[in-house]
Protein backbone atom coordinates (compact mmCIF):
# COMPACT_ATOMS: atom_id res chain seq x y z
CA UNK A 1 0.00 0.00 0.00
CA UNK A 2 1.18 3.51 -0.82
CA UNK A 3 2.02 5.88 1.99
CA UNK A 4 -0.52 8.72 2.25
CA UNK A 5 0.64 12.13 0.99
CA UNK A 6 2.58 14.28 3.45
CA UNK A 7 0.60 17.15 4.93
CA UNK A 8 -1.59 18.33 7.76
CA UNK A 9 -4.95 16.71 8.36
CA UNK A 10 -7.92 18.01 10.30
CA UNK A 11 -9.74 15.66 12.67
CA UNK A 12 -13.40 16.53 13.17
CA UNK A 13 -15.77 15.43 15.94
CA UNK A 14 -19.27 16.51 14.95
CA UNK A 15 -21.66 16.89 17.87
CA UNK A 16 -25.23 18.13 18.08
CA UNK A 17 -24.13 21.52 19.48
CA UNK A 18 -20.40 21.84 18.77
CA UNK A 19 -17.77 20.61 16.32
CA UNK A 20 -14.38 19.77 17.80
CA UNK A 21 -11.39 20.20 15.51
CA UNK A 22 -7.88 18.77 15.84
CA UNK A 23 -4.87 19.05 13.55
CA UNK A 24 -1.74 16.99 13.01
CA UNK A 25 1.80 17.87 12.02
CA UNK A 26 2.77 17.57 8.32
CA UNK A 27 4.31 14.13 8.95
CA UNK A 28 1.06 12.80 10.42
CA UNK A 29 2.56 11.73 13.75
CA UNK A 30 0.81 13.75 16.45
CA UNK A 31 -2.73 15.14 16.63
CA UNK A 32 -3.31 18.24 18.77
CA UNK A 33 -6.46 20.20 19.67
CA UNK A 34 -7.21 23.19 17.42
CA UNK A 35 -10.61 24.76 18.07
CA UNK A 36 -14.26 24.17 18.91
CA UNK A 37 -16.85 25.59 16.51
CA UNK A 38 -20.56 26.05 17.26
CA UNK A 39 -22.87 24.01 15.02
CA UNK A 40 -24.98 26.10 12.68
CA UNK A 41 -28.26 24.18 12.55
CA UNK A 42 -30.29 27.04 11.04
CA UNK A 43 -28.62 27.26 7.64
CA UNK A 44 -30.76 26.70 4.54
CA UNK A 45 -30.19 23.41 2.70
CA UNK A 46 -28.73 25.23 -0.31
CA UNK A 47 -26.31 27.39 1.71
CA UNK A 48 -23.04 26.69 3.53
CA UNK A 49 -23.58 26.57 7.33
CA UNK A 50 -21.26 28.80 9.39
CA UNK A 51 -19.52 25.78 11.01
CA UNK A 52 -18.71 24.24 7.61
CA UNK A 53 -17.55 27.64 6.32
CA UNK A 54 -15.20 27.84 9.33
CA UNK A 55 -13.87 24.33 8.62
CA UNK A 56 -13.28 25.38 5.01
CA UNK A 57 -11.35 28.42 6.28
CA UNK A 58 -9.25 26.22 8.62
CA UNK A 59 -8.46 23.84 5.73
CA UNK A 60 -7.18 26.79 3.68
CA UNK A 61 -5.31 28.43 6.58
CA UNK A 62 -3.48 25.23 7.57
CA UNK A 63 -3.21 23.89 3.99
CA UNK A 64 -4.83 20.62 5.09
CA UNK A 65 -4.57 17.73 2.63
CA UNK A 66 -7.39 15.68 4.16
CA UNK A 67 -10.25 15.86 6.68
CA UNK A 68 -10.94 12.91 8.97
CA UNK A 69 -14.50 12.91 10.36
CA UNK A 70 -15.51 10.63 13.22
CA UNK A 71 -18.41 8.31 12.35
CA UNK A 72 -20.43 7.24 15.41
CA UNK A 73 -20.86 3.50 14.97
CA UNK A 74 -22.74 1.43 17.55
CA UNK A 75 -20.72 -1.04 19.63
CA UNK A 76 -22.27 -3.80 17.52
CA UNK A 77 -20.76 -2.17 14.43
CA UNK A 78 -24.17 -1.12 13.08
CA UNK A 79 -24.90 2.44 12.05
CA UNK A 80 -27.78 4.33 13.63
CA UNK A 81 -29.45 7.69 13.11
CA UNK A 82 -26.37 9.57 14.39
CA UNK A 83 -24.20 7.92 11.70
CA UNK A 84 -26.72 8.90 9.00
CA UNK A 85 -26.52 12.54 10.23
CA UNK A 86 -22.71 12.49 10.22
CA UNK A 87 -22.57 11.00 6.70
CA UNK A 88 -24.83 13.86 5.52
CA UNK A 89 -22.60 16.38 7.34
CA UNK A 90 -19.45 14.87 5.77
CA UNK A 91 -21.06 15.05 2.30
CA UNK A 92 -21.95 18.72 2.82
CA UNK A 93 -18.41 19.38 4.10
CA UNK A 94 -16.88 17.59 1.09
CA UNK A 95 -18.91 19.77 -1.29
CA UNK A 96 -17.74 22.90 0.58
CA UNK A 97 -14.01 22.05 0.58
CA UNK A 98 -13.81 20.87 -3.03
CA UNK A 99 -10.57 19.03 -3.76
CA UNK A 100 -9.69 18.15 -0.14
CA UNK A 101 -10.74 14.54 0.54
CA UNK A 102 -13.08 13.91 3.47
CA UNK A 103 -12.80 10.44 5.02
CA UNK A 104 -14.97 8.84 7.70
CA UNK A 105 -13.48 6.78 10.51
CA UNK A 106 -15.02 4.74 13.32
CA UNK A 107 -15.16 6.90 16.45
CA UNK A 108 -17.08 4.54 18.71
CA UNK A 109 -15.54 5.59 22.02
CA UNK A 110 -13.82 8.91 21.27
CA UNK A 111 -16.03 11.13 23.45
CA UNK A 112 -16.04 8.58 26.29
CA UNK A 113 -12.23 8.34 26.17
CA UNK A 114 -11.88 12.13 25.90
CA UNK A 115 -14.18 12.70 28.89
CA UNK A 116 -12.27 10.12 30.97
CA UNK A 117 -8.88 11.65 30.08
CA UNK A 118 -10.06 15.13 31.02
CA UNK A 119 -11.55 13.89 34.31
CA UNK A 120 -8.24 12.15 35.13
CA UNK A 121 -6.57 15.55 34.71
CA UNK A 122 -9.11 17.21 37.00
CA UNK A 123 -10.97 19.02 34.20
CA UNK A 124 -14.70 18.83 34.95
CA UNK A 125 -18.02 20.62 34.47
CA UNK A 126 -18.14 23.70 32.26
CA UNK A 127 -14.36 23.63 31.60
CA UNK A 128 -14.69 20.03 30.39
CA UNK A 129 -17.63 20.79 28.06
CA UNK A 130 -15.59 23.59 26.49
CA UNK A 131 -12.75 21.28 25.41
CA UNK A 132 -14.18 17.73 25.29
CA UNK A 133 -15.07 18.10 21.57
CA UNK A 134 -11.48 19.11 20.73
CA UNK A 135 -10.08 16.22 22.77
CA UNK A 136 -12.51 13.82 21.04
CA UNK A 137 -11.31 15.20 17.67
CA UNK A 138 -7.71 14.50 18.78
CA UNK A 139 -8.73 10.90 19.65
CA UNK A 140 -10.38 10.47 16.24
CA UNK A 141 -7.44 11.88 14.28
CA UNK A 142 -4.73 10.16 16.34
CA UNK A 143 -6.43 6.75 16.03
CA UNK A 144 -6.76 7.24 12.27
CA UNK A 145 -3.10 8.35 11.92
CA UNK A 146 -1.92 5.34 13.96
CA UNK A 147 -4.02 2.98 11.80
CA UNK A 148 -2.56 4.52 8.61
CA UNK A 149 0.97 4.00 9.92
CA UNK A 150 0.23 0.35 10.78
CA UNK A 151 -1.13 -0.22 7.24
CA UNK A 152 1.91 1.25 5.49
CA UNK A 153 4.49 -0.72 7.48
Amino acid sequence: MMAPPRGRRLGVDVGKVRVGVAICDPDGILATPLVTVSRDMGAAADSVPADIAELRRLVAEHEAVQIVVGLPVRLSGAEGAAAVDIRAYADRLARAVGDVPVVLTDERMSTVVATRRLAERGVRGRRQRAVVDQVAAVEILQSWLDAQRRQTR
